[in-house]
């Protein structure tokens, strides 16, 4: 509602006729974050599904070598390699989980939260990175990463009940081992070797453990439920991770170059349409010797199409350089402080 001497609020959004106040573009942030709170559910139930197949195959795979005094360990080391195939799909389905999951947290933590203590508004990037996120959709976590993070949560300790499960088999069936010839005799899988057999399992279980530690480092993505920090790091960037400035995303900031003979009309309509400030620089040509006007404009990746586009349609045969920024501190990007 507005008041009898309050100015008219500017629409969000204009589009052939259509204007989105900005009441309608907070019920359409709130579907969208519904719709997107929905999809990282179904993903994180198929993450759950493939846990569940890994548990009750080696529940199955137990049961049936244990309660037989035959020689039926060969069941538990198939049973591993399945588990290492359900690991590689629960991987693969867990880095879908993490960029839907991404989104809603990035709603949630730079536009909702920021509603709630001042300035009441919400975060300067928010926008900008959800946008590129939608536009240029990848993957914020590597496939290693993912699959440290699952063999750590879960799936160690399902390796780990098949690993005590398969020495207790060789020692007690079908009588107690008396020494370590017969322990090694029994391992034996068909005409492999038992230490052939013992050492590929020794060599399997430290490469797993390896890959758990290794992968501890690795912190791409902010994941379910730990801190948000910027996991897009810049080359050169010595700052610990932790001393970081938050954010689930760093948008990629853009300096651009225009030389052009038309000065007025390119910054004129970069001003008007994308409300983005050009500062204009006067330049030479050394092979010509002639003089042109070079335009300074600071843009993000969103917003790199639409300049091009107006440069285009303006000046035809405007010269543009487009250099990736460390970092722009001022109005409409980070804050000077």
């Amino acid at each position: 509602m507005t008041l009898p001497n309050e100015p008219p609020k500017e629409p969000v959004w204009k589009f052939r006729g259509y204007e989105l106040r900005p009441s309608e573009f907070t019920t359409a942030m709130v579907h969208y974050y519904r719709a997107e709170i929905t999809r990282s559910n179904v993903w994180r139930n198929r993450l759950d599904a493939t846990t569940n197949w890994a548990v009750i195959s080696t529940g199955a795979a137990l049961s049936f070598a244990l309660a037989s005094p035959d020689n039926h360990f060969g069941a538990i080391i198939l049973t591993a390699l399945l588990v290492t195939l359900f690991l590689w799909i629960e991987a693969r389905r867990y880095r879908y989980y993490e960029l839907w999951s991404l989104r809603a947290r990035l709603v949630e933590t730079d536009f909702f939260a920021a509603m709630l203590v001042p300035p009441f508004s919400p975060h300067a990037e928010w926008a900008e990175s959800l946008a590129d996120s939608l536009l240029n959709p990848e993957f914020p976590i590597s496939m290693l990463e993912a699959i440290g993070r699952r063999l750590r949560r879960n799936y160690f300790f399902i390796y780990l009940i098949l690993g005590l499960s398969w020495i207790l088999k060789i020692y007690i069936h079908p009588t107690p081992v008396i020494s370590w010839e017969e322990f090694i005799q029994r391992a034996d899988v068909g005409s492999i070797p038992g230490m052939t057999v013992f050492l590929a399992g020794i060599i399997f279980t430290t490469f797993m453990v390896l890959l758990a530690l290794f992968t501890i480092r690795l912190s791409q993505t902010s994941g379910e439920v730990l801190p948000k920090f910027d996991f897009m790091d810049v080359e050169g960037d010595t700052t610990p991770l932790k001393k970081r400035i938050p954010g689930l995303r760093k948008r990629r900031q853009l300096l651009v170059w225009i030389i052009t003979d038309q000065p007025n009309e390119v910054g004129k309509t970069i001003l008007a349409r994308m409300a983005r400030g050009v500062t204009a620089l006067s330049g030479t040509g050394l092979y010509t010797n002639k003089e042109h006007s070079i335009l300074m404009v600071a843009v993000t990746v969103t917003e790199i199409a639409e300049l091009k586009s107006i440069v285009q349609h303006t000046d035809p045969n405007a010269f543009v350089i487009v250099n990736p920024a460390r970092d722009i501190f001022g109005k409409g990007f980070q804050e000077l402080k």
